[in-house]
C-alpha cells in the first residue's frame, strides 16, 4: 500500500518520482502573477463598450446592447476590435514567420503555383460575451446543483482546480482523466472515446457509425443504440462518454469526420443526437455533444497539425449559426446533455475553446446549458481567456503540445485565481458544473459506481495503453509502477443484435430494377425457374467483400482501407471484437444444393474473363473511406480528395457490369461509404440492376447485408445526405480548403443556410438521389393530410422565464500558501498537479473581467432555449397505407416552406428562406394485409397489402421561425402562408397544404 500522503490530490497511484523543478513556471504570459486578466482574451475590446455598457443591467429588452453582442451577418471582414495576441515572443515570431514564408514559397512555387499570402484580420470578428453564466438555473438540475454546492463549498482551491484539469496524456487508464478529491470521496473521472463504441477497450461492441444511424431515420433505434452504448461504458467504469458527434454537420460532403455524425441536416442531426443522449444518460453515463462548433473539415483544424501556426477560422453569420450548425446542439441541451466538447478550429477568428460569444453567450446563456464544457484534446489555446470565455474542463490536461506535462491550467489556473486574473466565482462555477453533472447522472451511487482505491475497487477496469492484464499505472510518465490494469470485463451482452438491426435499417436501397432484390436463397425465383436445369450462379467481386487478411484490427484506429469497410478512421473508431465478413455471410445464406457461388474478392479482375461470363448474377463490393486528420492513408489525410469510389472501384464495377454473364447477367452493387459518392460512371449501365448504400455497418456487417439482400429485413434506410451527379453540384461551400489561403486559413461560410438539399433546391439542380430518398420492397401511399392550428401566429415567443438562482460562494481569494505542494509530496514526471511550488511574485491583477456585463438573450431561459420555442403551433397528420405485398417500414418526412416574398415588418428588408426545410420525421412499421381494395387508391384492387396507420407531427414555434440577428431572437412570420409538405423524401412530397 502507498503512504497516506500519496492520495492527497495525487493524480496517480503508487507514484514515487519527482516532477521537474520548473513545475510552477508559467507557460503563458497571461498567467504571470502581474498579468492582466485580459492579457490573452482574444475577444475583448474595451473600445466596443462605453462605461455605461460595461456596467449595464442585464436586460433582454436592450436591443442596442444586444446588437453589439450579435455576430455580424455576412460581413466576415468587418473589424470588431478583438485584439489578437501573438503566440510567440517577437524574436521567435519573426524567425518562425521567415522560415514558414520561405518554406511555403519554395513548396508552392516548385509546384508551379503562386500563393498570395493573406494575413488574418488584425482584429478578430467574434464579439465578447462576459461574464460566463453560472449553472444551476434550471429546475431539472436543481437537486444536483444543491448537492454539488454543498460538496464544492468544502473544497480548497487546489481541489477545485484538480477537478477541472486533466492529468495529462496517457497518465492514467483512460484517454482523459481528471484529478480526484479523495477526502470528499469525489473520484477521478474517466473520459473515453467515442461516438460508435469504446475506443481502446476490450470486450465491447463496435456499433454502426453515426451516418448509418442517421440513415435509419428510426428514433427508437437511435435511443436503443445509445442506451446499449451507455451501458457498456458504465460496465467499463467510464464516467464520461465522448459522443455523440453532430459536428461536423456535413457542410462539405468530403469532410473526413462526417461519418461520426448523423447527416447533413440540422433537424435530423438534432433528433438523432437527442435520442442517443437520452439512451446514454439513461444508463448513468455523462454523454458529450461534440464538436462545438463548425469543425467542418480536417485540413488545418488544429494549429501546427498542417504546418500552419493557427487553426482554420470558420467565418459565419449569426443566422446561419443558429438555424443550421447550433440547432442540433440546442436539441442536445434540451435533452439534458451533461457535457459539451468545444472544437479545435476558430470561429470568426477566435478559437472555439476560448470564444466567449459561443460558450458564454450562445451555449450557456441562450441555450441554458447546465453541464460542463470540455476542450477537445489540446484544443485549448490559452489559459485565462478560455476560463473567462466559459471553458470548464481542459483535456487531456497538457497545454500546447502533446504529453509535455505543461498545462495551461493546473498550477497556472491556481496562480490565475490567486492573482485575481480569474475570479474565484468562475472557478467555483467550473467545478460546480462538473460535480453537478456527476450528481445528475447518479454517479454518486456507490453501488453502481464503486469508490476508487483505496476506498473501493471502482474506476476504469481497462487500459487504453496496453492489452496485457498487468501494465504500467502511469504509462505517460517515467514511473515504472505496475498493477492490474485490464480486468477483461465483457460488456457486450446481446448488443450485437442492436448493432445488426441498425446496420440493416441504415442500408439504403437506391436502385432495384425489375425487383431483382430481394434474392432467393435457392437461387432462381419461382417465376424465373422454368427451363433452368443448372445451378444458379453467383459471382462476388471486390476487395470490400472480404476481411483484412492481416486482421480486422491490424490498422491502428482503423486507419486504412483494406478489406471490407465497416468504420471510418481516427479517435471515433474502435477495436472490432469480431467482424462478420460480407462474403462469408452471403455464401452461407445461399443454398448449396441449388446455388453455386464463386468469389474473387479483389479490385483488379483476372485477365481470364470466364469467372465473369459464367455468372447469372454478380455482386460487386466497393467503398470510400475517410477519417480524422491526424492520420493518413493512401494519399488521403482526413478529408477525402474527391467523392468517387476508392481503389479503382469505379472501373471494377464497370468491368463487372460489362462482362457479367456475357453482358446478360444482373449486377448488384454494394457500397460501404463514409458519405456521398458520385455514381455516374456506371449507375445507368443496363446490367446494373440494384444498388445498396450500406454505409459503415460495424461488427455485424455481413449479417445485416444478408438480412437486406434476402428480404429478411425490408430495406427502410433513407439517405441522410444528397448524392449529386457531379461534385461541383454541391456548390462552392461544399469544397474542402486543401491549401492554406493565409497564415490563419480562412473559410467563409458565404453559402449561409444553403447546404446539401437546400442548395440543390435553391439552384434547381437535379441530384442523382435526393436527401431522404430510399426504396423499399413494398409500396406506401399517403392520404388525408390534416393541418390543425394550435396557436395563433405571433412574431415573438413569450418573455424569457427568470429561472432559478445559481449557487453562490464566498469570493475571497485564499491564502497563496494553501496552494503549495504538501511537505514531502512525491511528484510524477509530466503529471499535472494543481499545486504551486512557490508564492513568490503572486500579486493582485489590476483588471477584473467581471466589469463587463453582457445582456441576456430573450431566446434563452431554459435548456435548449426559451421554452415557448417548443410550444406546438401546428399538428399535422396523414394516413399511411401499405399497398404492397410485404410488410415494411415507411419513413414519413415533414418539410416546411416559409412564406414567399416575406419582408421584415420592422425594417422592410426581404428575408430569404430555403425552398423547404425538414422539420420532422416518423418511421412506422406497417404490415401488408389482404383486406380488399381501398377506394381511391390505384392498384389496391390487385390484392396488395392494405393496412394503414396514422402519422402525426407536432410542429413547434421554433420550426416555423427564423433567427433575427438584430433582435437576437426567433421570429415567426405572421404574414403570408406557410406550406407544409409531407412525403417520402425532400423531393417527393405528395401531400401539401397551407397555413
Amino acid at each position: 500500500m502507498p503512504p497516506p500522503e500519496s492520495y492527497e490530490l495525487r493524480r496517480g497511484k503508487y507514484s514515487k518520482l519527482d516532477a521537474p523543478a520548473d513545475d510552477d513556471t508559467p507557460t503563458r504570459q497571461s498567467f504571470d502573477s502581474n498579468a492582466s486578466s485580459y492579457e490573452d482574451l482574444d475577444e475583448f475590446d474595451p473600445l466596443n463598450y462605453d462605461a455605461g455598457t460595461l456596467k449595464q443591467k442585464r436586460s433582454t429588452g436592450d436591443l442596442r446592447a444586444r446588437r453589439k453582442a450579435s455576430f455580424k451577418d455576412a460581413e466576415f471582414a468587418e473589424k470588431r476590435g478583438i485584439q489578437r495576441r501573438s503566440r510567440f515572443t517577437p524574436g521567435k515570431l519573426c524567425c518562425s514567420l521567415v522560415l514558414l514564408f520561405v518554406a511555403a514559397t519554395v513548396l508552392l512555387l516548385s509546384a508551379g503555383g503562386i500563393w498570395a499570402w493573406k494575413s488574418a484580420p488584425q482584429d478578430g470578428q467574434s464579439p465578447p460575451w462576459y461574464p460566463s453564466p453560472k449553472g444551476g438555473t434550471d429546475p431539472a438540475w436543481a437537486e444536483s446543483y444543491k448537492k454539488a454546492a454543498e460538496l464544492v463549498k468544502q473544497m480548497t482551491l487546489v481541489e477545485k482546480v484538480n477537478i477541472t484539469t486533466g492529468t495529462g496524456w496517457s497518465m492514467q487508464m483512460c484517454v482523459g482523466n481528471t484529478g480526484p478529491v479523495p477526502r470528499l470521496k469525489f473520484p477521478a473521472l474517466c473520459l473515453q472515446d467515442g461516438p460508435l463504441g469504446l475506443r481502446f477497450a476490450d470486450n465491447s461492441t463496435a456499433f454502426p457509425a453515426g451516418i448509418t444511424v442517421g440513415a435509419t431515420w428510426n428514433k427508437d433505434l437511435m435511443y436503443q443504440r445509445g442506451r446499449a452504448h451507455g451501458k457498456e461504458a458504465r460496465g467499463k467504469g467510464i464516467h464520461v462518454l465522448l459522443g455523440p458527434a453532430m459536428g461536423p454537420l456535413g457542410r462539405m460532403p468530403a469532410g473526413g469526420r462526417n461519418w461520426e455524425g448523423f447527416g447533413s441536416d440540422p433537424v435530423l442531426q438534432g433528433i438523432a443526437a437527442a435520442q442517443t443522449i437520452k439512451g446514454i444518460q439513461e444508463e448513468g453515463v455523462i454523454a458529450t455533444a461534440k464538436h462545438y462548433v463548425l469543425n467542418e473539415q480536417e485540413h488545418f483544424r488544429q494549429a501546427w497539425e498542417w504546418a500552419t501556426p493557427n487553426a482554420i477560422s470558420s467565418n459565419i453569420d449569426d443566422r446561419t449559426l443558429h438555424e443550421v450548425y447550433a440547432w442540433p446542439f440546442a436539441d442536445s441541451v434540451r435533452a439534458g446533455v451533461a457535457s459539451i466538447m468545444c472544437s479545435y478550429n476558430q470561429v470568426n477568428n477566435s478559437y472555439a475553446c476560448q470564444n466567449s460569444k459561443l460558450m458564454n453567450g450562445v451555449l450557456k446563456d441562450e441555450l441554458g446549458f447546465q453541464g460542463f464544457v470540455q476542450s477537445d484534446w489540446l484544443a485549448q489555446r490559452s489559459g485565462v481567456a478560455s476560463a473567462l470565455a466559459g471553458l470548464d474542463m481542459t483535456m487531456p490536461g497538457d497545454g500546447i503540445k502533446w504529453a509535455d506535462g505543461k498545462s495551461l491550467w493546473g498550477a497556472q489556473l491556481t496562480k490565475a485565481v490567486l492573482n485575481g486574473s480569474v475570479p474565484v466565482d468562475r472557478v467555483d462555477d467550473m467545478v460546480t458544473r462538473i460535480v453537478a453533472a456527476w450528481y445528475q447522472l447518479g454517479q454518486d451511487d456507490t453501488k453502481t459506481w464503486p469508490l476508487q482505491p483505496p476506498d473501493g475497487d471502482g474506476g476504469p477496469n481497462f487500459s487504453s495503453w496496453t492489452n496485457e492484464e498487468i501494465g504500467l499505472l502511469h504509462p505517460g510518465s517515467t514511473d515504472k509502477s505496475t498493477g492490474v490494469v485490464n480486468k477483461f470485463v465483457n460488456v457486450q451482452e446481446d448488443h450485437g443484435k442492436i448493432a445488426r438491426r441498425v446496420a440493416a435499417e441504415g442500408t439504403v436501397l437506391v436502385k432495384n430494377i425489375d425487383n431483382l432484390l430481394p434474392l432467393d436463397r435457392n437461387g432462381w425465383k419461382e417465376e424465373d425457374k422454368a427451363g433452368k436445369d443448372m445451378k444458379y450462379r453467383v459471382g462476388i467481386f471486390g476487395e470490400d467483400a472480404r476481411l483484412n487478411e492481416d486482421g480486422i484490427n491490424d490498422c491502428k484506429d482503423r486507419g486504412c482501407n483494406i478489406g471490407t469497410l465497416a468504420s471510418g478512421w481516427g479517435s471515433g473508431a474502435v477495436e472490432f471484437p469480431y467482424l462478420i465478413e460480407p462474403l462469408a455471410a452471403l455464401r452461407s445464406a445461399f443454398s448449396n444444393e441449388s446455388v453455386y457461388v464463386t468469389d474473387y474478392p479483389e479490385n483488379k479482375l483476372p485477365k481470364d474473363k470466364q469467372i465473369l461470363e459464367d455468372q447469372d448474377v454478380c455482386i460487386v463490393f466497393a467503398n470510400a473511406d475517410a477519417g480524422e486528420g491526424f492520420m493518413k492513408w493512401g494519399g488521403i489525410r482526413g478529408d477525402r480528395n474527391d467523392l468517387f469510389l476508392q481503389k479503382d472501384s469505379d472501373k471494377l464495377v464497370q468491368d463487372v457490369a460489362k462482362g457479367c454473364g456475357k453482358g446478360k447477367g444482373d449486377v448488384i452493387v454494394v457500397i460501404h461509404t463514409v458519405g456521398p459518392v458520385i455514381l455516374e460512371n456506371w449507375i445507368d449501365m443496363p446490367s446494373v440492376k440494384a444498388v445498396l448504400i450500406a454505409h459503415l455497418p460495424g461488427q455485424e456487417s455481413g449479417n445485416a447485408l444478408a438480412d437486406i439482400m434476402f428480404g429478411d429485413v425490408n430495406p427502410s434506410g433513407r439517405l441522410p445526405y444528397t448524392i449529386a451527379k457531379k461534385e461541383k453540384d454541391y456548390g462552392p461551400g461544399g469544397k474542402i480548403l486543401y491549401l492554406p489561403n493565409s497564415l490563419v486559413p480562412q473559410q467563409n461560410f458565404t453559402e449561409g443556410l444553403y447546404i446539401d438539399y437546400r442548395h440543390f433546391d435553391k439552384k434547381d439542380i437535379a441530384p442523382r438521389y435526393e436527401f431522404g430518398f430510399g426504396l423499399s420492397y413494398t409500396t406506401f401511399h399517403l392520404s388525408s393530410l390534416l393541418i390543425s392550428p394550435r396557436q395563433p401566429k405571433t412574431p415573438l415567443p413569450a418573455a424569457r422565464p427568470s429561472g432559478l438562482e445559481p449557487p453562490s460562494y464566498p469570493t475571497d481569494i485564499p491564502d497563496p500558501k494553501s496552494a503549495l505542494f504538501p511537505p514531502g509530496f512525491k511528484k510524477l514526471e509530466k503529471y499535472i498537479y494543481p499545486y504551486i511550488s512557490s508564492t513568490d511574485g503572486i500579486k493582485k491583477s489590476k483588471v477584473q473581467a467581471s466589469q463587463l456585463l453582457s445582456p441576456l438573450s430573450p431566446a434563452g431561459g431554459a435548456q435548449g432555449g426559451n421554452p415557448d420555442l417548443y410550444t406546438t403551433v401546428l399538428t399535422v397528420s396523414a394516413v399511411v397505407t401499405n399497398i404492397g405485398t410485404v410488410d415494411g417500414d415507411a419513413v414519413i418526412q415533414l418539410y416546411v416552406s416559409f412564406p414567399s416574398d416575406y419582408k421584415d415588418p420592422e425594417t422592410g428588408t426581404p428575408v430569404d428562406f430555403p425552398v423547404r426545410v425538414l422539420r420532422g420525421f416518423e418511421k412506422l412499421s406497417i404490415p401488408a394485409q389482404q383486406q380488399g381494395p381501398i377506394p381511391g387508391v390505384k392498384g389496391s384492387e390487385h390484392g396488395g397489402g392494405m393496412n394503414r396507420k396514422n402519422v402525426q407531427f407536432e410542429v413547434t414555434r421554433k420550426d416555423l421561425s427564423y433567427w433575427d440577428s438584430v433582435r437576437g431572437n426567433w421570429i415567426m412570420p405572421t404574414t403570408g402562408e406557410f406550406e407544409i409538405g409531407v412525403g417520402f423524401s425532400s423531393r417527393n412530397l405528395p401531400l401539401t397544404g397551407r397555413w
